[in-house]
């Protein structure tokens, strides 16, 4: 698979630029629409989906079966199709539903491809803003309205010196929570909500590390991706991979990484 994958790093790279771009004609024009409704897809919290969630995933899923059509999908919207090639991709068509109704530029589409062990390739893109975070086959880039640039994590530095993210404050359950806050208590800033972009910050040097739990394949796939390519690490709380997500421990390097890890299992 390893061979095969560098024969196609190329045609991959690109068909996940390809995705990416329809996802942002998708989900733009319906950002800060008037009149934008959601449905609620649980019953004990609210977990919007939109019409451009929908068709965000509905038009990646149709450059897919043009361009790779051997290949399996995991979406957020429309679940599993199987594939045959051995490569599956894994989208996630909005990341921040719930910052996208509010007209926040801190959602994302997560793209990722890779092989049963996680992925190999990834994109963080923010629309709106127009950034694109790419990671895996040998790149690690960051194209927006600044260029293009390289993307590299943070040195190491203590966790004192750190600052830390999550999307929600509750983190998980009260037990998730606990560990989450002993961590916080030692960092130096903590700050909430910014969904996927987030990780995305990791990879681009300008935090040390997120934690987050509940988390599903497609919420982390494409993170893994772009985070590894720029020097840092993802794992679970237990420092074992997450390609299927669970409680998420994001670090721009493995010091501040172990320096986390420690405090979550304390």
């Amino acid at each position: 698979m390893a061979r095969i994958v560098a024969d196609l790093a190329e045609e991959l790279m690109n068909v996940a630029d390809a995705l990416a771009d329809v996802a942002r004609l998708a989900t733009l024009k319906h950002f800060r629409a008037e009149g934008l409704s959601a449905d609620n897809k649980e019953t004990d919290r609210f977990d919007p989906v939109t019409v451009a969630d929908r068709l965000s995933e509905q038009m990646m899923r149709e450059i897919l079966a043009q361009r790779r059509p051997l290949d399996g999908i995991l979406g957020e919207e429309f679940g599993l199709k199987a594939g045959t090639s051995g490569l599956t991709w894994v989208l996630d068509p909005i990341d921040g539903t719930r910052s996208y109704l509010s007209g926040t530029p801190t959602w994302g589409v997560l793209i990722s491809v890779g092989d049963a062990t996680g992925p190999i390739y990834g994109i963080i893109d923010q629309p709106y803003i127009g950034e694109r975070f790419s990671g895996g086959l040998g790149r690690a880039e960051v194209t927006g309205p600044m260029g293009r640039k390289p993307l590299k994590t943070r040195a190491a530095r203590p966790l004192s010196e750190a600052i830390l993210f999550t999307t929600f404050p509750e983190v998980g359950t009260p037990e998730d929570g606990a560990a989450f806050n002993r961590v916080k208590a030692q960092a130096r800033l903590t700050r909430y909500g910014c969904d996927c972009y987030a990780y995305a910050l990791i990879a681009a040097g300008q935090i040390d590390l997120v934690i987050e739990a509940g988390l599903l394949a497609y919420d982390v796939q494409g993170p893994i991706a772009v985070i590894e390519a720029a020097g840092g690490i993802v794992t679970d709380w237990q420092g074992n991979p997450c390609p299927n997500g669970g409680r998420v421990l994001a670090a721009a390097n493995r010091e501040i990484h172990a320096e986390a890890l420690a405090l979550l299992n304390a």
